[in-house]
């Protein structure tokens, strides 16, 4: 079971030996086998159904409210199941969804520009670089379109054309209009339409809402998945809430780089906690880079922001040619000296490249001193985005009816009006593509635990493509789980679980004793600084470009970081109230160990994918090389204990319906 990778001249590489325990292969047996396009409706009929006095019956959990958990919580509440569901923000509608600001895929064909079912799941899968599942990735672009006619009934103010139908914009990756969006906020009106759907049913009384409730271990009765052990963020009472089956659709963890596109509170606990109870994580170190965020400022920096990719259908992308010129105002650089990047390497898809290679591309004209900006740690850390072109084209008017309250926001957030003045980007942290591994029934590998949403590995391979997050999310939480979860529930109703049963106490107790090891240390240092060293560490040697070395360096210093954090933090105030540096110390001691296996697993894969670059893995032009005889599988990890190598499970990714090859976007 090594991994090995044959070298140049004949060597084989085994990076990760000696940092993981080889485990048994993986297999999805919930996937149906037949022609592709069939395998979904296939599977609906095959899972059992439960009557609806049996519902009523039912108790199910759901952690996360974005737009996986609410529409999840929604659809389920609305068939008849008793649902509790938690966030640990104020309301649902603060969920991290509504920063999803540039649209949502379906396969509509409105434009009539060659699209179908069959091209997203294509452009999905080769966007993922030929890791990802073909059977979710085909049910994911087959329940697409029912997404779009589901939101418009709810109300969503889609963009409209001068007829009246839906308009599409194009993203990054593909070559045809299938991004359905509301201006610039997309993500927002899509999460309204959830949220209704949701508070309904908590008028209704089939869903109970907990705000301000945050996750902290999961009940695992006689091997399966019975409840949560939650704290209540406002009192900190610890809380037992026991159901028949728990779901989680609690987001990424892009937040363990520190600085990412993600919200403050974004965290990975709920996910690791049922990660150490033995659900497996898979890839997770596929994270995505967006290419289209507000460069870095200075140190005092806790958050990056998102521009949305839908600026990069009107803005173009340039540098400088000239080094001297990187210090000038771009509007008195002229066109001939001015590097237009992206149109020049690939000019099939010019600016709307993959994410991944538009991220990989900046860094590099930026590592060549040739970045604009302010000067940060001596380093120019930014492209333009310029809308001269789109606005001499268009009209002012029409490109502020397009993008007006993204403008406004760069116009705050950085005092430059980019009406006048080209945008500046850079690559940043975004989204992850890695997380629990589920099955195609959105089940891990513990039995009653359901995974959504990005939460979950399952759909976007090594990059996840521009507008397809929302589409996950819906998707997963609308059509896919309510049909796959019955299958599970129809074995209920299930036999009660009492509070004092030793896997409930054993629960509870291991959060009191977390809890109070935080308060009790009394160190030097903050939780912050922490997650920020760790941010430092991951961004250096497991960000954008990685090697064998940094990566095993990276190891050693999180090991070394862990070790001081549980014997040197400081977490000020008590345990019974409102406690941010405990909600916080929590969160952090959490991304460190998530930290340290994703530089494991990144170590494991000696191959150029997606939006990781394996200095040891490139072509001779620079572009990125895969190793399909080698790598070609889901790296899906168990926990082995706090001080014990974690596990490796392969599980083979087989293509029926496509080819896999090398990505190729000139």
């Amino acid at each position: 079971m090594k991994t090995t990778t044959t070298g140049p001249a004949g060597e084989s590489f085994d990076d990760a030996a000696g940092y993981y325990t080889p485990g048994a292969p993986l297999v999805d047996t919930k996937a149906p086998a037949g022609p592709i396009a069939d395998r979904w409706s296939t599977r609906q009929f095959e899972a059992r159904l439960v009557n609806p006095s049996n519902r009523r019956k039912l108790d199910v959990i759901i952690v996360g409210t974005g737009l996986a958990g609410a529409s999840a919580a929604a659809t389920m509440g609305e068939a008849g199941y008793n649902v509790k569901t938690f966030c640990y923000q104020d309301s649902p509608r603060r969920a991290h969804s509504i920063a999803a600001q540039g649209g949502i895929n379906a396969a509509k064909n409105y434009k009539e520009d060659g699209d179908s079912v069959h091209r997203l799941f294509y452009d999905t899968v080769k966007g993922g670089d030929y890791r990802s599942r073909e059977s979710n990735v085909y049910r994911l672009a087959e329940v697409s379109t029912n997404i779009i006619d589901q939101c418009v009934a709810q109300g969503v103010p889609f963009a409209r054309e001068y007829g009246g139908l839906l308009d599409n914009r194009s993203f990054g990756g593909v070559q045809v209009s299938r991004t359905f969006y509301a201006r610039g906020q997309t993500g927002q009106q899509l999460l309204i339409g959830a949220y209704q759907a949701l508070e309904r049913q908590v008028a209704a009384g089939t869903v109970s809402m907990y705000a301000r409730h945050e996750m902290l271990e999961l009940v695992v009765v006689d091997g399966k998945a019975r409840g949560i052990i939650a704290r209540d963020m406002v009192t900190g009472e610890i809380e037992t809430h026991l159901a028949d089956v728990v779901v989680l659709a609690s987001g990424g963890y892009g937040n363990v780089f520190y600085l990412s596109t993600n919200a403050m509170g974004s965290n990975v606990t709920a996910a690791w906690r049922a990660h150490r109870k033995g659900a497996y994580m898979a890839n997770p170190c596929y994270t995505q880079i967006h290419p289209t965020c507000i460069p870095v400022s200075g140190s005092h920096q806790s958050k990056l922001t998102l521009m949305s990719e839908s600026l990069r259908n009107d803005g173009r992308i340039w540098v400088p040619k000239n080094q001297a010129d990187c210090d000038k105002d771009p509007r008195d650089i002229p066109e001939e000296d001015r590097d237009y990047y992206l149109e020049r390497i690939y000019p099939s898809f010019g600016n709307l490249v993959p994410r991944d290679i538009a991220s990989r591309a900046a860094k590099y004209v930026c590592d060549e001193g040739r970045g604009v900006g302010p000067e940060v740690d001596g380093v120019r850390r930014g492209v333009y985005l310029d809308f001269a072109e789109a606005t001499q084209r268009l009209g002012k008017d029409a490109v502020a009816a397009k993008y007006g309250n993204l403008f406004d926001m760069y116009a705050r957030i950085t005092g430059e009006d980019p009406y006048s003045v080209p945008m500046r980007i850079y690559p940043a942290v975004h989204y992850v593509m890695g997380g629990l591994w589920v099955d195609y029934d959105l089940q891990s590998t513990i039995p009653g635990l359901f995974v959504t949403g990005e939460a979950n590995f399952s759909d976007h391979g090594a990059n996840r493509l521009g507008a397809s997050a929302l589409m996950q999310g819906l998707a997963d939480g609308y059509f896919v789980l309510p049909h796959t979860i019955r299958d599970y529930l129809a074995d209920g109703p299930f036999e009660p679980v009492a509070e004092d049963h030793p896997a409930v106490v054993e629960a509870r107790e291991s959060v009191q004793s977390r809890i109070d090891h935080f308060l009790s240390v009394n160190g030097t240092r903050s939780v912050d600084s922490y997650h920020r060293e760790l941010g430092n560490i991951m961004w250096e040697y497991c960000g954008m470009e990685r090697s064998e070395d940094g990566l095993k360096k990276a190891i050693d210093l999180i090991r070394t970081l862990k070790d001081d954090f549980y014997r040197n933090v400081k977490v000020l105030g008590a345990a019974e109230t409102m406690n941010q540096s405990l909600e916080k110390a929590g969160r952090v001691a959490d991304f460190i160990e998530l930290g340290e296996l994703m530089c494991i697993d990144a170590l494991n894969r000696r191959e150029s994918c997606g939006g990781h670059f394996r200095a040891e893995s490139q072509t001779d032009d620079g572009e990125a090389m895969r190793h399909d005889d080698e790598y070609a599988y889901v790296a899906a990890w168990e926990w082995a204990g706090p001080d014990a190598a974690p596990v490796l499970h392969k599980e083979d990714l087989v293509y029926t319906a496509i080819e896999m090859k090398q990505r190729s976007y000139k």
